[in-house]
Formats: structure tokens, sequence, C-alpha cells
């Protein structure tokens, strides 16, 4: 197993306090602009309880990350007319797709070897890497290996995050929790010397006010599709693989002109790589 340390374009140390943008596309790559010219309509189908990619605002109104970048997906397709999202419950929307009230799900369906059965996946456009956070006082800088050593580390019980911690920093000493407020609490009281786990959840713990500015992260990030899964696609009906590669062809474009980067930072105020 190969761990990814994933530098995305990282900036230097003295770069540190710069918002960090996740970088998934070789802008140098060629995809062919498809021509979909034909296509009636692109309805893509989303939830609406998943903040910050999918939600209701206080107006009522379908916000998010993914109403965001579907928006932008058919700008580049130059499908603005034909653009339509649809908001249903999780359980609903397999069977939506199958019916034909949809053309593709941006909704965070799990890109598996038994999903890609079912479905024609885009590339991934965003990933969730595991991130260390510390003390601001007691942080750990890279290389994270060999500075672990005794050193008590929180992680949930049972989750990738502490399989992945386990198979990676084996000098660590693994201290488990049932529920994550448990641990940063701990973490916040100097009872561990830092914590392991997803790193988008931990940034918005790390910008409110629970963590009352205490701590920062450490490390990283680290990808691991072995432990961590390969990340957020969109989903088309397997027989629609044309219709997965225009999407590539959007969303390289989108994140070639900084779009994305727009769109992550207006969600992910704080990067979480």
């Amino acid at each position: 197993m190969a761990m990814a340390f994933a530098a995305l374009g990282a900036a230097a140390p003295a770069r540190a306090a710069e918002p960090e943008i996740p970088l998934f596309w070789d802008i140098k790559e060629r995809l062919a602009k498809p021509d979909l010219s034909a296509l009636p309509r692109l309805r893509f189908l989303t939830t609406v309880d998943f903040p910050p990619f999918n939600y209701l605002d206080s107006a009522g109104r379908l916000s998010g990350f993914h109403v965001d970048l579907a928006r932008a997906i058919c700008a580049e397709l130059d499908l603005q007319q034909k653009c339509q999202i649809q908001a249903l419950p999780w359980g609903e929307l397999e069977q939506a797709l199958a019916d034909h009230q949809g053309e593709a799900i941006i909704a965070g369906i799990a890109v598996t070897a038994e999903n890609r059965e079912r479905y024609a996946f885009s590339r991934s456009y965003l990933q969730f890497p595991a991130r260390f956070v510390t003390p601001k006082a007691d942080a750990i800088s890279e290389p994270v290996h060999g500075k672990l050593e005794g050193r008590r580390i929180g992680v949930i019980a049972g989750s990738a995050h502490e399989r992945m911690l386990r198979d990676y920093f084996p000098g660590a000493k693994v201290v488990t929790y049932t529920r994550q407020q448990w641990m940063l609490q701990d973490l916040k009281d100097r009872k561990l010397a830092g914590v392991f786990g997803d790193g988008m959840r931990l940034a918005f713990w790390l910008a409110g006010p629970d963590a009352a500015n205490c701590c920062r992260y450490s490390g990283g990030p680290y990808l691991s599709p072995d432990h961590l899964g390969l990340g957020l696609a969109i989903a088309a009906p397997a027989a629609e693989r044309e219709l997965a590669d225009a999407f590539d062809y959007a969303l390289q474009q989108i994140s070639a002109k900084g779009i994305f980067a727009e769109l992550y930072l207006r969600h992910f105020p704080v990067s979480f790589y």
C-alpha cells in the first residue's frame, strides 16, 4: 500500500498562511470539448442534507458547493439553458437516475468496483485527506515519521483513519474515542499530543468557536485510496460514458480557469489541504 503525501501544489512554510487549493488536474492534458448540442437537457440529481455540499439556505433555495459546481459545469459545456438541478432524498437518487429523471448524480456516490458496474464516473474532483491537528505550541513539522514515537494521538475508534494511523504511523500511541467532541476536548486540555482524522471536518472545528484558536494542522495532507477511497466524482448511467467524459472536460477547464479554486474557498474558507 502506498500513501500519497498530497502536495497538490502545497506551499512552502513561508506561505503557510495562504489558503491551499487542491489540484487534481493536469492542465496541460488535452481533453476534447464534447458536442452536446443534441442533449435535450442536463439534469443533476443531488440531496439537501449534506452542507456545505448541498443544503437549503435561509430562503429555502438549493445551495452548496455541488450546486455551484453543477452550474459551472453547465456553463463550461454551453448548456446553461438546458441545465437543471433537482434535490431528492439520498435513498431515491439511484432509482431516479434509472427512471431517467436525471442525467447524472452529484452527491457523493462512492467510486467502488461494484458501483462502476452501474455508473460511468467522472474523474475525482475532490478528495478528503487525513490530517493531524495539534496544539499550536506543539506543532509537528514534516517529516512526521519518527516524531510521533510514544506520543498520544487521538482517533475515532473503528474508523478508516484509525487503520491508516496504525498502518503508517506505528510509533504513535493510539488513543481511540467513540465521540469526536470528547477527543477534541482532550486535545484542547492537552491530554493528547494530537488528533488524526478527516481534514474537512477538522477544518470546520478549527474555524469554529469550540476550538477557541487552540490548535492547527500539523504535517500532511495525507491521501490513501486504500483507506479513504477515491473521493468525489459525478455519476452518470453506465451506458453514458461520453457524458462522464464531458464532465471531465468541464472539470479540467474549471480547474484551469481558477473557477474551482473560487468555489472551493467560497464553501471551505479554511482549506483542509
